[in-house]
């Protein structure tokens, strides 16, 4: 290997926490590495790619389970681009879907707060009325489903 890091410069040098590091190879997202005689962990150059990598498409949304698919299709001799932009296409649908839902849960909100008159005792608070109300709690849970 080029570079050897052990699992504290690996996170450091990728802006991540050693457990972390720890969890992705127990999902079997990073190798297994290779150990010095006294069983510290190293860590070469793919290694720190394939972190980077991970900690990347974490940032575009893509959950642990759609990240190892990408992985597998990274070095997948057969894998074609147009795969990989399926996968995209998929989470940007899944995005655009939960900034609805934030912008409906935004919308409610915003009438809670014009509703709401600070001198009113909070019995006749409307934003308390309405978490109380079945009706609204119903409809505000189905907006909120991601």
């Amino acid at each position: 290997m080029a570079t050897e890091l052990t699992i504290g410069r690996l996170a450091k040098q990728v802006g991540v926490n050693v457990q972390t590091v720890r969890y992705y190879e127990r999902r079997k997202l990073l190798p297994p590495t290779s150990r010095m005689p006294s069983g510290y962990r190293l860590y070469g150059n793919e290694a720190l790619r394939r972190l980077q990598f991970i900690r990347n498409a974490q940032a575009l949304g893509f959950t642990l389970r759609e990240i190892a698919e990408l992985l597998a299709l990274r070095v997948a001799s057969t894998a074609r681009c147009g795969e990989v932009l399926e996968k995209a296409r998929a989470k940007l649908v899944q995005v655009e879907s939960k900034v609805d839902d934030l912008q409906a849960l935004a919308r409610a909100l915003k009438s809670l707060i014009r509703a709401c008159r600070v001198g009113r005792p909070t019995g006749h608070c409307p934003i308390l009325m309405s978490l109380e109300d079945e009706t609204q709690a119903g409809a505000k849970k189905g907006v909120a489903k991601g």
